[in-house]
């Protein structure tokens, strides 16, 4: 059964003060407006806060994820972070392929490949990111772009560790660029992604939007037929705001 998923990405923000008095205020709303169980929540804060937030939210229907891992499970990689050390503290979430990866740090196909195949191995869930630029767009390659995207990563996995996926799909043209994707656009990306994996394994996964969704947008996104949640930037990051995306 498809879930309904919103995933906070905190990204470079949030200090260690800022990080559990949004988490502690969040459980306390949650419990006094009754949110329901039938959704999954997931936060992912920055890496130095992934153990006290899973402290936080032990025992809660929320969820820790981490924004990214290394491909290697120990070496000599000054500053990187391996999935066994997040496992020792009770992570079993991570985002890959996110278009900020991609862009800034330069994560092509190969290298994401490879951490889900590491993530994989420690019983990880991927919450793996696919979208296309602008100028992707404009030559109407978004959807060869995405497919291929899935094509040389996820598509290397069995039905087994499908599973362990959940997708997002993030129109780069479309984030803090001031343009705005229609949902018309969206649901048909969201249609054409999920038919990719009906026809690969036979199996209906959650399908996220990550394209700038806030609390004025979140319930019309929402609504498509084929849009299971989000995976919310910039807006995650005020507890009002959060809280109404969550609402909707």
């Amino acid at each position: 059964m498809r879930k309904k998923i919103v995933i906070a990405n905190w990204k470079m923000n949030h200090d260690f003060y800022e990080t559990t008095s949004f988490l502690r205020s969040f459980l306390r709303i949650i419990f006094e407006k009754k949110i329901n169980h039938n959704k999954e929540i997931i936060i992912a804060p920055s890496f130095p806060f992934l153990h006290i937030s899973n402290q936080i939210l032990q025992g809660t229907i929320l969820h820790v994820a981490a924004q990214n891992i290394h491909y290697m499970e120990k070496g000599s990689y000054t500053g990187e972070v391996s999935v066994s050390m997040l496992k020792s503290i009770g992570i079993q979430k991570v985002i890959l392929g996110h278009s900020e990866r991609r862009e800034f740090f330069y994560e092509k196909n190969d290298i994401l490949l490879k951490k889900i195949k590491i993530a994989l191995k420690y019983g990880f869930h991927i919450i793996f990111c696919v979208g296309e630029t602008d100028i992707e767009r404009n030559k109407n390659q978004q959807f060869n772009v995405v497919k291929n995207q899935l094509k040389e990563t996820v598509f290397h996995c069995s039905l087994n560790d499908i599973r362990s996926f959940y997708i997002a799909y993030e129109p780069i043209w479309a984030i803090g660029t001031g343009k705005t994707a229609t949902f018309e656009q969206v649901q048909k990306m969201h249609q054409f992604i999920r038919s990719l994996f009906l026809e690969k394994y036979g199996i209906n996964l959650s399908i996220l939007y990550g394209g700038s969704i806030n609390e004025n947008n979140a319930k019309d996104f929402f609504l498509q037929k084929d849009i299971d949640g989000g995976l919310i930037g910039n807006s995650s990051l005020e507890l009002e705001k959060f809280i109404k995306i969550v609402q909707s």
